[in-house]
């Protein structure tokens, strides 16, 4: 096994969109290890969905490399593909087919014989709960049923590499959780690599060890969850004192504490932002306390990855902003 799961060096995506160039993705410097569950994170255009098509051999770099379990995206296609479990956006399986049908014509199509093929659906059809709906036309399946069959379908040929291009969207908040807890159990119990889009913050912040973030073609940051909040963002700790002198003598006595903290006051509020915010509020009180500066009500509030993304960007990730429809652009010809 590699040490390296996925390897770009400059990867530079180019459309030419009414003869005018798009750089969709743009020098994109990117290493994911074995075993890592990782999220790719920015608004409609900002070059998630292309990344992923070229990580996948889907779309050629019009610049720079990309290795994938060892392999050159551009010069061994075919031994990339036989390494990973791709699931768009659309539903991948034929909708007039059944789905133990397309799972073991899938099987088939990536060597297995028709045996293996049949045993590993059955696992996969049992595993991800397909058992009641297996035999039924894809056409006739709910929307989370669907989804969890393009995710069978993936791992068919239990790849070690496995990408989700925003996989819970369109699917009802239940179906969503359970397709949270079959993406964890993949990474948990399987060590699969899972690189995934989503626009669902709740869904990276749960799942994912790692937040890639995408704007503009360009990353602009890569870290834990928790360290992107705390480093970008920190803790907003909320003061209310019974008087506005009360709110002053108490940062005049404990400027030292917050020393480095973004600050804001109205009137007798205050509010802080910090990182590491709920360890500093005992230390804050009791300094409050001996500068006999009462405070009436406290609240810590910890920070979202969209907090994250609006401090970075200066946007919310959740405004969706579409400045390049990637998309439709693909089949334009490359600058």
């Amino acid at each position: 096994m590699t040490t390296t799961m996925i390897h770009t060096s400059d990867l530079t995506r180019n459309f030419v969109v009414k003869k005018k160039t798009v750089e969709a993705v743009r020098g994109l410097n990117l290493e994911v290890r074995p075993g890592e569950l990782v999220a790719l994170l920015g608004p409609n255009g900002a070059g998630k969905s292309t990344t992923l098509r070229m990580l996948t051999t889907l779309l050629s770099p019009t610049s720079g490399t990309a290795s994938v379990a060892g392999f050159d995206v551009a010069r061994d296609q075919r031994e990339v593909r036989k390494r990973i479990g791709y699931i768009g956006q659309g539903n991948g399986a034929g909708h007039s087919q059944r789905g133990r049908d397309e799972l073991i014509s899938q099987g088939r199509s990536y060597g297995l014989d028709r045996a293996a093929a049949r045993r590993r659906a059955n696992e996969l059809i049992e595993s991800l709960g397909l058992e009641a709906v297996a035999d039924r036309i894809v056409s006739s399946l709910s929307g989370g049923q669907r989804r969890r069959l393009d995710i069978a379908m993936g791992l068919i040929h239990t790849p070690p590499l496995l990408f989700l291009d925003e996989p819970s969207t369109g699917l009802d908040p239940q179906n969503r959780v359970n397709l949270q807890e079959h993406i964890r159990r993949l990474h948990d119990e399987h060590g699969t690599t899972i690189v995934l889009t989503t626009h669902y913050l709740e869904e990276a912040d749960q799942l994912a060890e790692r937040i890639v973030v995408i704007d503009h073609g360009l990353l602009i940051a890569d870290d834990s969850p928790e360290r992107l909040k705390s480093e970008h963002v920190g803790d907003r700790i909320a003061l209310a004192f019974d008087t506005e002198a009360s709110a002053t003598r108490g940062v005049e006595r404990c400027v030292n504490l917050i020393a480095g903290a973004r600050i804001e006051r109205q009137g007798a509020e205050l509010t802080i932002r910090v990182p590491e915010g709920t360890h500093l509020v005992p230390k804050l009180l009791r300094c409050l306390d001996e500068a006999d500066a009462t405070v009436i009500s406290v609240e810590v509030k910890r920070p979202t990855l969209d907090d994250v993304f609006l401090e970075l960007t200066g946007r919310s990730l959740r405004e969706g902003t579409v400045t390049t429809d990637t998309t439709s652009t693909e089949q334009e010809v490359v600058a």
